[in-house]
């Protein structure tokens, strides 16, 4: 009733070759993420002009990737609160990430970061408020 299969498979099975790529430890990973989360914490500082929070993050990204980050060049012309709840957002990512892989540096460093951002969007409602 069924034609026999003629031509090999396309597929594979998973167990199939397991140094057919390379692979990378939870640790790394970990590292990919934390280091990418405050690359993109960086550029929004940078962006907020606060250059001393900024050479705080470059050297945790330095220390992380082995190598200084690029800085951000270019602006995206948000409003100032829209980048602090933007930051605010990264630096819980990026504690969370550093809380996972047990980076007390890293962890402080976005602590702070979200206590600033918080700090500024609280002045910032306070300013504006009648």
């Amino acid at each position: 009733m069924y034609e026999p299969i003629r031509t090999k498979s396309v597929h594979r099975m998973a167990d199939d070759a397991p140094d057919a790529y390379p692979h990378r430890s939870r640790e790394e990973e970990l590292d990919i993420q934390l280091s990418g989360h405050l690359a993109a914490l960086l550029a929004v500082t940078d962006e907020l002009g606060d250059s001393e929070a900024g050479e705080l993050i470059a050297r945790q990204v330095a220390r992380l990737r082995g190598a200084p980050p690029a800085r951000h060049a270019g602006l995206t012309r948000s409003s100032a609160r829209s980048l602090h709840q933007k930051a605010h957002a990264l630096a819980g990512r990026a504690l969370v990430v550093a809380a996972s892989r047990a980076d007390t540096a890293a962890a402080i460093l976005a602590a702070e970061r979200m206590d600033a951002h918080t700090a500024a969007l609280a002045n910032e409602t306070l300013v504006g408020a009648p």
